[in-house]
């Protein structure tokens, strides 16, 4: 059976668990945290091989505080995203302590992912429809055009993004009338309003249509995109300046570059799934309330890995 992989990006959890790590916030009624729903309905959708982005300092204590439970239920890998993983002719600043962003952190799944593979973010739940609409399209017989990657990405209303406790950033889409992603731009301090949403800074605010598309940075791949992400490190290194140690290699900006050379066309699966997450620490009440809900309206099982179990039968 071919694998269809979620890829979790979860190297940005602290290197010591503590109350204070968003990732590992419980939100379930059971103690799930956000990335146990994104597994249970990725396995739901169809998806066989989870591989978690990590880094290895903290590899055994979260395979045991978190990941050992899912391993009953679909294949579980981990791969390292490291300061001094670089290509060769590369070396890591002495100063630098942040990770090289989000590319790079793909970047270290080659080897690892064979095949269409969907990326997420650890803390982020973006509800059960986004993952069937991935896996649908990675799945799907497309025609191949040579030289141009097939990438797709999970379209949300942005109003369906936003926080109610204080301003976000979000990248918001350009999207033609085929359906293709032509742009992205990151917008900053996008609040919910009484009238939709708006952007806020100090006196000046600039209304944000709220049916704008919003990407949350889940995406779908193909295998070859492993390949061009190597070659866009590079890239992306070749131009750092000198001393320079806060640089990031980020997946939405160097999509966007492949888009406007030509070499990527992503498609929009647009969805109504409302996006939510623990940005803000005011924020944990709701979204542990918006759990309780889901459980009550029979969306989810009050012990979600049973639920898992029973996906898998």
């Amino acid at each position: 059976m071919k694998d269809i992989t979620l890829v979790v990006m979860a190297a940005g959890i602290g290197s010591r668990f503590g109350k204070g790590v968003k990732q590992l916030t419980p939100v379930g009624p059971s103690g799930e945290l956000i990335m146990d729903y994104s597994v249970h309905d990725a396995i739901e959708a169809g998806f066989n091989k989870i591989v978690f982005i990590l880094r290895k300092a903290i590899l055994e204590e979260f395979r045991q505080t978190i990941s050992k439970k899912m391993e009953g239920y679909a294949s579980v890998d981990y791969v390292f995203q490291e300061l001094d993983d670089l290509p060769e002719g590369f070396t890591c600043p002495a100063d630098r302590i942040k990770p090289w962003g989000t590319g790079q952190a793909v970047l270290c799944c080659r080897g690892t992912v064979k095949g269409p593979f969907a990326v997420i973010n650890a803390d982020d739940y973006y509800g059960k429809e986004p993952y069937k609409i991935l896996y649908d399209y990675l799945t799907s017989e497309r025609p191949a055009e040579p030289g141009v990657s097939d990438i797709c990405c999970a379209g949300f209303r942005l109003g369906n993004t936003l926080s109610e406790n204080g301003g976000v950033t979000r990248g918001i889409c350009d999207v033609n009338g085929e359906g293709f992603l032509t742009g992205v731009h990151e917008t900053k301090n996008i609040y919910k309003t009484a009238d939709g949403a708006a952007v806020i800074n100090g006196e000046e605010r600039i209304p944000v249509d709220p049916d704008k598309i919003a990407s949350m940075n889940m995406w779908g791949f193909g295998e070859d995109f492993i390949d061009l992400l190597e070659g866009g490190f590079k890239e992306f290194l070749k131009e750092q300046p000198e001393g320079d140690i806060s640089g990031e290699f980020l997946l939405p900006i160097y999509i966007d570059q492949l888009i406007r050379s030509g070499r990527a066309k992503v498609r929009v699966l647009p969805t109504e799934a409302s996006w939510f997450g623990v940005t803000y620490q005011e924020d944990k009440p709701a979204v542990i309330e918006a759990f309780a809900e889901l459980v009550k309206e029979g969306v989810y099982k009050a012990d979600l890995y049973d639920a898992i179990a029973a996906a898998k039968q």
